[in-house]
This record gives structure tokens, sequence and C-alpha cells, in this order.
């Protein structure tokens, strides 16, 4: 399969590494130069348990000038993904697939605006990485589930080549009938601890001693679940402390979460992917969010402090972006 990793990162490099390992032609797109010209000078560092590995693939700092692929695997920053779409429509083919592997809701939308929504697929992944140096990884695909699937919940013949093209690779892929309710079950993990940690710049020990801080936490995933169920998406969830306590299950009191780390970095976080994307959808089916309101309010005041703090972005789903859930023939659409 030919294949273009858009914001090929750790976690990009560590799928696309192993897809081109695998045989399958594989372009890494990442806008870091330093990246891109050690991958195609000494190849790319895959560390994994059983060794370091050189793959040799190519990169490239923009998607320009390079030709329609079958495969386009989104892994930009959410706050990222229009612009970075935009300017990579040429990798757009008539019968090119876009597969958002990022975090939050939301991408989906903005990718459908971009490139059509029949071009779209959903998914999350499990898949780790870590950058140690410009090509040079630490990939943490053993054992970590990929869930790919259409919006409408159809088991489509395109979903389930590029799951057998991963899984062929190495990377345990399923597809999944409930998509939606996937990325819902890991979005209610990042609300319950993202944004508390962010605005409370506590890892995970300290965050969980907390009695005030797991009861606003326990709250906002509460909201997101009743979201939910308002919307017509299926939960593994039932418990909204199941949430809270799968996010720090296996994990050290060190861990920090990702919107912690960004801010430490002094970089604007994916809220409007996260908490925010609780609140848009509580907007459009009439339920009220006040907790997840407040939280994103926060890191919103908390991204405006910080030094070269950047412009207002404008990279949220459009107000009359429409949701497909459910099965084929019997699909809905949140009200608008």
């Amino acid at each position: 399969m030919n294949i273009a990793v858009l914001g090929a990162g750790a976690l990009g490099c560590a799928i696309g590494g192993t897809l081109a390992q695998a045989g399958n032609t594989v372009v890494l797109i990442n806008r870091n130069a330093e990246q891109v010209n050690a991958i195609n000078s000494h190849g790319l560092v895959m560390r994994t348990p059983a060794g370091e590995q050189v793959v040799k693939t190519t990169a490239a700092t923009s998607a320009q000038g390079l030709a329609p692929v079958d495969l386009v695997i989104v892994l930009v920053k959410s706050f990222h993904t229009e612009a970075a779409m935009g300017a990579a429509t040429n990798l757009v083919g008539p019968h090119t697939t876009v597969l958002s592997l990022q975090n939050g809701l939301g991408h989906e939308d903005v990718l459908a605006q971009i490139v059509g929504r029949d071009h779209v697929l959903a998914g999350k992944t499990y898949v780790g990485g870590v950058m140690l140096a410009p090509g040079h990884i630490i990939s943490g695909t053993e054992g970590k589930e990929t869930l790919i699937g259409e919006l409408d919940g159809s088991l489509s013949e395109r979903a389930q080549r590029i799951a057998a093209t991963f899984n062929a690779a190495g990377l345990a892929t399923t597809v999944s009938d409930n998509i939606m309710g996937t990325m819902w079950d890991k979005l209610l993990i990042n609300v319950s601890t993202g944004a508390v940690s962010g605005i409370t710049r506590l890892s995970y020990g300290p965050l969980y001693q907390i009695p005030e801080i797991e009861a606003t936490a326990v709250a906002a995933v509460q909201e997101a679940m009743d979201v939910a169920a308002a919307s017509g998406v299926r939960l593994s969830f039932t418990d909204p402390r199941d949430a809270w306590r799968k996010a720090s299950a296996g994990l050290p009191a060190d861990f920090k979460t990702s919107m912690l780390q960004s801010l430490e970095k002094g970089s604007v976080t994916e809220i409007d992917f996260i908490n925010g994307a609780v609140v848009r959808w509580g907007q459009r089916c009439g339920v009220p969010t006040p907790v997840n309101q407040t939280l994103v309010a926060c890191i919103k005041g908390i991204e405006h402090a910080l030094p070269h703090a950047p412009p207002l972005r404008g990279s949220l789903p459009p107000e009359g972006a429409r949701f497909a859930l459910g099965r084929p023939g019997g699909e809905t659409a949140l009200p608008q």
C-alpha cells in the first residue's frame, strides 16, 4: 500500500516505520527539517523490544509535489488539522482514504470539509512513540491495539483492507462497527484527567489524592456520558468513575497528561477537541455541560497567559457539521 503519514512525530514514525518495514511504500511528513533530513540520510532508527532497527523510508517537510496515495494517516495536533490537510490535498485521489488516528473528537468533520466525507475513516490507536533524537524513536507497538471504522458503522471493504495491511505489519488492528462509541470511550479517559491535570499542574500521584479534583473529573465525565447518550452513541462505560480509574491504571505517579506536557512546553493544548468537543455536542443535543465549559475556560486562560501566546485558533468543526452515527440504512445525525 502507498501511504503518507501527515504529522510524523514520534507516534507517526512508529506507525509509519512499522508499515514501511513490512514492505509498504511510506512517506513521513513532518515540518521539522532536521527530522526529515536525518530520516532521508540515515533511515528511521526504531528502538523496539527486539533491539534497534533501521528502516529505510522517505520523509518530506510538506506534501508539496507528492502524488496521490492509497492512504493518508493524519496524526498532526488537533488544532493543526485544517491547515495541514488543506496543504496536502494533492495526496488525495479518487480512491484515497484519509484516516484520522488523532486524540479527541471533531477531526473527522474538519477533514470531511476539506476532502469530502466519503474519503474519511476514523480511528483510535494505543500505539506509543517517544522521540529520542531526529530520526530516532522508541516504538511502542507490541500489544497495542488500533481500531478503525466507517463513521456510519458499516463494515466496509476499504476498512477491512487497511486493517489487513496494519495487521500484516504487526499493528494489531480491528474494524469496529461502533467507531464513534470507541472514540467516545477514549474521549472519556481524556476528559477525566487532561484538563484537571493541566489546570493544577499535577502529575497523576498527587492528582489522585485530592477528593475535590476527583469529584470535578467524575462530574465532567458524567456530562460527557449524558451527551453521548442523547446523541445515540453506544459506550462501554456505565459508571463515570470507571473512566477516572482507567485513566491512571498501570501508570506511574509521576505520569503527566499530554495536556500538562503541552502547557509545560509553552504550547497550546488540544482542549477544543476533548472537553471542548463535549461542550459542542452538548449544545447540539440540548444537554448542559457546565463543568466541561468551566474546564475549557480555565485551560484557555492558561494558554492565553503563555509566553508568545498564539492567536486564537479557528480550526473547530463548522457549526453546521453533522456527525453520522448508527448503521447503514439507520443513519442518524445530531440536531443542529
